[in-house]
């Protein structure tokens, strides 16, 4: 089996926290240049760094096959491991569901027709058939071919920012106003920065991964944040207002800056980037299911992979699953989607600290310094920003439901799940009560 090493697995991971500029418009919308600046640097400090520092640490001393699962798992247990994997899961709905609806939409602006008839749902279909046959070519092929898109993605921004520095195009006056929203800017900035621990489930394929994974961390961080913050220093001082950054208005401020044929490349770029972000995270969420039939919580046939390490029944299960979704129609909102991360985001800081407690003898090649307090100490920042963003988001609607209801209904369905399915006795292998 080919396995992954450090600049692959730095792009996959790339794709599965961002994918480009591509949905961080909004925080300029929500808070003027200066203030969407100062979030994009400071959000990933409290957000990002805390987060990357608990996927080092616990990717390098169990670098298994399903992650964040067998984190979960081996530190509180079979019944929050199996929290953790369906908290994943069920989100993977409403994200792997959005991403090819979203691809059809930047094709419609080059082609109109792509949405008439059934075209639209057939095109997202082909899509997530796609990004499950390129997953079928192993782990190895996804990480470098996230290295060329990358690169196809990023390019068209290059162009943006020397356009923007050295035609200077006067497109507009800022216009800073007093009536930001900076709570809302901080939130569309942690969706932005989130899916870290999503790099995790594919550590069995990763090569030397307690070295990889922490620099991998770094590296996609430091990424993210200059692909986010340069692109806006440098409209910024074309003085296109802040009004104008909308979902999706990319195309229409590459074309204010450098002309028509920049927008166009934008919105091919643009489907680039959903493509990219579907086929990482396509890579990712495959391997719960089989990490879930690994202990037990799923039937057997998960287990089934090809010679290049490739889960086929779970990558087809997956792709399954998700062109189902496709017919929900289903709005993707930053709350619902920030609270059942959120959730597990929470269940794996409090598994590094019992692991921490649990298995103080367990060879860690990285470790957040300062000792179990530090370790204590490091989730603080997300757990924050996490009630911060329920907080302001309570009142949020799905169908006449708030977000919060949703979210809170399909994480007692987890609880639900799983005693049901383990309503049969005990088997002697693979028992519930390991926690390895």
């Amino acid at each position: 089996m080919r396995k992954l090493t450090v600049l692959p697995l730095a792009s996959a991971t790339f794709f599965m926290v961002s994918g480009g500029p591509y949905g961080i418009e909004e925080l300029v919308q929500h808070c003027g240049y200066k203030l969407a600046l100062a979030v994009i640097l400071l959000v990933p400090i409290v957000w990002s760094l805390p987060t990357g520092m608990m996927v080092a640490e616990l990717s390098a001393a169990i670098p298994a096959e399903g992650g964040f699962y067998v984190w979960v798992r081996r530190g509180l247990g079979p019944f929050w491991g199996f929290q953790e994997a369906w908290l994943s899961l069920v989100s993977s709905v409403f994200d792997m569901a959005a991403y090819p609806t979203l691809f059809v939409v930047y094709l419609r602006r080059v082609w109109p027709a792509a949405s008439s008839g059934h075209k639209g749902p057939i095109i997202a279909s082909l899509v997530i058939a796609a990004c499950v046959l390129w997953n079928l070519f192993g782990a190895k092929a996804v990480g470098d071919g996230s290295i060329w898109l990358a690169a196809l993605l990023l390019t068209p921004f290059i162009v943006v920012v020397g356009a923007a520095l050295f035609r200077h195009s006067p497109a507009g006056t800022v216009a800073q106003g007093s009536d930001h929203d900076w709570i809302a800017g901080v939130i569309v900035a942690m969706w932005n920065y989130m899916g870290w621990d999503n790099a995790s489930t594919i550590a069995g394929e990763v090569h030397n991964p307690q070295r990889t994974y922490p620099r991998v961390m770094l590296i996609a961080l430091a990424a993210i944040v200059a692909s986010y913050a340069i692109p806006i220093l440098a409209v910024w001082t074309t003085h296109v207002p802040p009004s104008s950054w909308t979902a999706g208005s990319w195309a229409d401020i590459g074309s204010a800056v450098a002309g028509p044929w920049l927008g166009f490349v934008l919105v091919i770029a643009a489907m680039v980037s959903t493509f990219g972000i579907l086929n990482s995270l396509t890579l990712s969420y495959s391997r719960l299911p089989l990490a879930l039939a690994g202990t037990g919580q799923a039937p057997a046939a998960f287990t089934r992979t090809l010679s290049n390490g490739a889960p086929w029944v779970s990558l087809v299960f997956c792709g399954l699953a998700w062109t189902a979704a496709l017919g929900l129609s289903l709005d993707r909102l930053l709350m619902l989607d920030i609270l059942l991360y959120g959730a597990s985001l929470i269940l794996e800081f409090i598994a590094l600290v019992a692991l921490r407690v649990r298995e103080p003898d367990l060879p860690r090649p990285f470790k957040i310094p300062g000792g179990l307090l530090a370790a204590a100490l490091v989730g603080a920042g997300p757990a924050a920003l996490l009630v911060l963003a329920a907080i302001r988001n309570h009142d949020e609607k799905l169908s006449g439901t708030s977000a919060l209801s949703i979210g809170l209904i399909l994480m007692a369905a987890g609880v639900a799940v799983y005693f049901v399915l383990n309503r049969r006795p005990a088997q002697s292998s693979g028992s519930a009560g390991s926690f390895r």
